[in-house]
């Protein structure tokens, strides 16, 4: 049963379900629209799948690095800053493909989204992006938020459950769109040392793109991603061995 002063809504944005889940009596269906509508613009500017995006026309050379809208600009500067960090295996540009910086784009559109809501007055809401989850506040009064970490062999299992405030929590993996994270050292899917990388940090921005990161580097990428500040991991291996920070709050 919904809770008195609940909304939630669930759409389809970006190619994948995104749900609102907004615990305050004071705020309404109108705040969560404008999320909702941010995020509609974000995919039609900036996705590499639309021929008209700004992201599109950057990539075939019909915009000029000049040109470019800030909010680009802050996107194409963070994936330098990881493929600097990680050695070139993050990578939003491969030779020969077109421009991709969905693996920072997904991350740093919804943490904005969190901004509208908290501009709006919202304080206890959990977004959820495919997965990629960013709570704030509390569900109840004296709770946490739980968010599951998908077990990558069995779609109806968990294999951690982390209790959090606000915080942001994203998994990458291949057990949904398969070998869809590519090695930029190689230019190939990272070899199978890894099933599933969870990091957990302050800003989904950070976790989802230090998440892809870690994946990308294989074996590797779980003591560069803890190792990376303010986040902390929850990895699983091709053997089923696990990888968990000290101090991750699993319940």
């Amino acid at each position: 049963m919904s809770a008195v002063g609940t909304v939630r809504r669930v759409e389809q944005v970006m190619g994948l379900p995104v749900s609102v889940d907004l615990r305050d009596e004071r705020i309404g269906e109108q705040a969560v629209r404008r999320v909702f509508d941010w995020l509609h613009e974000v995919d039609a500017r900036f996705s590499p799948f639309r021929l008209d995006s700004e992201v599109s026309l950057f990539s075939r050379g019909e915009l000029a690095e000049s040109e470019l809208s800030t909010d680009l600009r802050y996107v194409l500067q963070v994936c330098v800053d990881y493929q600097q960090r990680t050695g070139g295996a993050f990578r939003a540009w491969l030779p020969g493909r077109a421009l991709d910086p969905c693996a920072v784009v997904k991350g740093w559109a919804v943490q904005r989204a969190a901004g509208l809501l908290r501009r709006a007055g919202a304080r206890d809401f959990c977004l959820n992006a495919g997965g990629d989850v960013l709570t704030h506040g509390v569900p109840e009064p004296g709770k946490r938020w739980r968010v599951g970490i998908r077990h990558p062999d069995q779609a109806d299992q968990l294999c951690g459950v982390l209790e959090v405030g606000s915080a942001a929590v994203a998994t990458s993996a291949a057990y949904e769109r398969g070998a869809h994270i590519v090695d930029g050292r190689t230019g190939l899917p990272p070899r199978r040392a890894l099933l599933s990388v969870t990091v957990l940090a302050a800003d989904l921005t950070v976790a989802d793109t230090t998440a892809t990161a870690a994946f990308a580097l294989g074996e590797d990428g779980i003591a560069w991603a803890a190792a990376e500040p303010g986040c902390s991991v929850f990895a699983v291996r091709a053997d089923r061995t696990v990888f968990s920070s000290p101090g991750l709050p699993l319940v």
